[in-house]
């Protein structure tokens, strides 16, 4: 049995990352060739050309961040923050509740003539929340007001534009794709002229992602929810690249969740590792033992302990070796989590 404690480790707090490194490209690239004896190599973020060729794809999460943090105050005066997880329709949202004190239909107000109310007790933590203005001006009135979702690791207020990839198209997502804050336009031009494909598909990213595996049994835990869409000519390519041949590297573990979970594998009986198009709900859980249908390496940051992400991690390269390659990271004095370092995991796959 996979023991949660099987991906636990001790980090060092100076080594969590609380500003991104700037140019985005000057971080740390650690390369990870996962043959049977591992072998690491210590580079920078914009050496990753020297490890691409001709015809490999890259496939980039195109999803952008909104300022998902509302500070509101109740009727009663008291400050209430809410925390925007998903629209289910309309004017209404999942939410994360701040604060002790909660009343349902309490009208909470945020400036800008947008209010609302929560209605529902979903769990513990999270509420159904109803603002008061149609769905059409709620996102215009958050981007006036909201504030940038940085995770609580980081104790800075981040700018909205450090916590943005360059590629950032399709607005929906309360976290960052992390892996792709390192690219810049600079090295997206590079990559292209050198041939290296690039595709862009969107998983809009829940803080269900981040949050620690709590079952000691990893096997027991499932993974909230996720928007995912890719569309057809982008599969179709894709697709093309597979039967060519040539490298599928999934650029975030987000990215890989939605190439992985669109499969046909993971769909129907149909043999093969095609790419299916859609939109649709996902909730894929990635741990050792699970055999990759799609993708053939994977650039990533260095994840939390009892992560869910780590977990996927040691599923590519296996368990033994994710320990290896953290315990040399932090000796390293590699940086850790959203704003810090990355690294390069190549096949072969355990």
């Amino acid at each position: 049995m996979l023991k949660l404690t099987d991906f636990d480790y001790s980090l060092p707090k100076e080594l969590i990352a609380q500003t991104p490194v700037k140019p985005r490209d000057h971080c740390r690239l650690l390369v990870v060739k996962n043959n049977k004896k591992l072998e690491l190599e210590q580079r920078r973020f914009y050496d990753l050309p020297n490890y691409l060729k001709a015809g490999d794809v890259l496939v980039l999460n195109q999803t952008k961040v909104f300022p998902c943090r509302l500070l509101g105050k109740k009727s009663s005066g008291g400050k209430i923050e809410i925390f925007l997880l998903k629209q289910i329709r309309g004017g209404e949202w999942e939410v994360l509740a701040g604060g002790r004190r909660k009343q349902l239909n309490q009208v909470i107000n945020f400036g800008q003539g947008l209010s609302g109310q929560l209605i529902k007790k979903i769990s513990d933590k999270i509420w159904q929340f109803k603002f008061n203005q149609p769905a059409y001006k709620i996102m215009g009135l958050i981007a006036k007001i909201g504030q940038t979702p940085t995770p609580p690791y980081i104790k800075t207020v981040a700018k909205l534009a450090d916590y943005q990839t360059v590629f950032a198209r399709t607005l929906g997502s309360v976290a960052a794709p992390t892996a792709g804050l390192h690219f810049t336009k600079k090295l997206l031009a590079q990559l292209k002229k050198q041939g290296v494909q690039i595709e862009y598909v969107t998983l809009h990213v829940g803080l269900g992602t981040f949050a620690e595996v709590t079952s000691e049994d990893i096997t027991k835990h499932q993974l909230h929810r996720e928007w995912v869409e890719v569309d057809q000519k982008t599969a179709q390519r894709i697709n093309q690249a597979k039967k060519d041949k040539r490298r599928i590297i999934a650029v975030g573990t987000t990215s890989l969740r939605l190439l992985e979970a669109m499969s046909v594998d993971n769909h129907s009986q149909e043999p093969g590792s095609r790419l299916l198009t859609g939109k649709q709900w996902v909730n894929i859980f990635i741990y050792p033992g699970y055999k990759f249908k799609i993708i053939d390496g994977l650039i990533t940051n260095f994840h939390l302990p009892k992560s869910s992400l780590i977990m996927l991690v040691a599923a590519l390269v296996g368990l033994k070796k994710v320990q290896q390659i953290y315990k040399m990271a932090i000796k390293n004095k590699y940086r850790f989590y959203s704003f810090g370092d990355a690294m390069f995991i190549q096949s072969s796959f355990v």
